[in-house]
């Protein structure tokens, strides 16, 4: 059985084959600057890397080019495109709806309802999907959503302090967000640890972030609420934020309701306080050399880190292990010291070497610590190719 996982953007196409008999990659490619004169298409099969230029006008077209390289004689690992038995996405978030649905014209719907709360994302995925729909009718699509790990919160960590009818009516709780790479976490440190009872706080971090709670394998709490705007910050996001100064803004700045929104959503985070840029790195260097700002940018971000660090240890009453993923989380030392600084009476030690060494999978805590803190590359595409399958296999069941 073969599923690709694809992860879109507004003018790119990300893709991961998987043979789900053996939950192996078998291709991996992507078609970027979507809708332009030439694309650039790169796939890889094997080890084997092609690069091409190609008139690649929308998303169908982007899939129907990867299906080709697919299935092309003595290139592409499947024979034909009636292998592939799904498509599955990464999607995020859509008005009362969550789980693994098949795309459908309803569930377009609840997606594009919520637009404005998630302008990042579902525009250009409800976009791409309707394009899908309409030419690849052969093959199903299903949505994988983000929310679907964080359905075991509990409501004591899922309503805010509104009206109760706006929870009711309006679907306005807290749902939380990169559920695929918390749920791959979860999966990963027991198989690692070889526990099923771990209180783990996973940290996402990457050009956005969240942390998570978990509680034997099951979410108990996140860190994002109703949108992916919320939370900590993110590269270009604003994470939490006061609604009220939104009016005092408009009437200071002269903006619109909706210019101040894109601000929020597009020039906020570590670009609009650093001044620098939403690249973590690029942050990096510039506080190294004495650059005011962005030192401040990178103080709020582990702030912000361990304020939800702190709170996470009190709902789980301490913690077994504290992993850090994401590109961030994997990739960058800096932020690990930072926030494991200072942590020694919660028993949680980094040892500084194994810090600096990090490659992959490895476990990065002292000795001494009681806490044991892990790095762990995320695989969300796996997640989704998982859900994916069981969808399918149940639907024909039933059929």
């Amino acid at each position: 059985m073969y599923v690709l996982v694809a992860n879109l953007g507004s003018t790119s196409f990300k893709y991961s084959l998987f043979d789900m008999n053996t939950e192996t990659v078998l291709a991996k490619g992507r078609v970027e600057r979507i809708g332009e004169t030439l694309s650039p298409c790169t796939v890889e099969v094997n080890g084997v890397k092609r690069e091409t230029n190609l008139p690649i006008a929308d998303h169908a077209i982007a899939v129907r080019q990867c299906l080709e390289q697919l299935t092309e004689q003595n290139f592409g690992p499947i024979k034909n495109t009636t292998e592939v038995v799904a498509i599955g996405f990464k999607a995020v978030h859509a008005a009362g709806v969550s789980g693994v649905r098949l795309v459908d014209a309803g569930l377009l719907d609840a997606m594009e309802e919520i637009n404005d709360m998630m302008p990042a994302h579902n525009p250009p995925y409800v976009k791409a999907m309707r394009i899908l729909a309409e030419r690849l009718p052969e093959i199903p699509l299903v949505a994988a959503f983000e929310t679907d790990f964080h359905q075991t919160i509990p409501n004591r960590n899922r309503y805010y302090g509104v009206p109760f009818e706006w929870a009711e009516k309006y679907n306005i709780i807290r749902y939380g967000f990169h559920g695929a790479s918390h749920r791959y976490i979860s999966l990963r440190i027991a198989e690692i640890l070889k526990r099923n009872d771990l209180k783990v706080i996973s940290m996402h971090l990457g050009g956005s972030s969240s942390l998570c709670a978990i509680n034997a394998g099951k979410s108990v709490a996140a860190s994002m609420g109703t949108s992916a705007q919320t939370g900590l910050f993110h590269n270009n996001r604003v994470g939490d934020f006061d609604p009220f100064v939104i009016p005092y803004l408009i009437r200071k700045t002269g903006k619109t309701h909706d210019e101040i929104l894109n601000i929020l959503a597009t020039k906020s985070g570590l670009l609009g306080l650093s001044g620098v840029s939403g690249d973590l790195r690029d942050v990096i260097i510039a506080a190294e050399k004495g650059h005011k700002q962005a030192r401040l940018a990178l103080d709020v971000l582990v702030g912000d880190i361990r304020k939800y660090l702190g709170a996470y240890l009190v709902e789980l009453g301490g913690a077994d292990v504290l992993v850090f993923t994401g590109g961030i989380g994997e990739h960058n030392k800096t932020i690990r010291k930072e926030v494991c600084s200072g942590l020694e009476v919660f028993g949680i030690i980094l040892d500084p070497q194994k810090n600096e060494e990090v490659q992959g999978e490895v476990a990065v805590h002292a000795t001494e610590s009681k806490i044991q803190i892990w790095v762990v590359p995320t695989n969300e595409e796996i997640i989704v190719a998982r859900k994916t399958k069981q969808l399918i296999v149940d639907r024909n069941t039933s059929d």
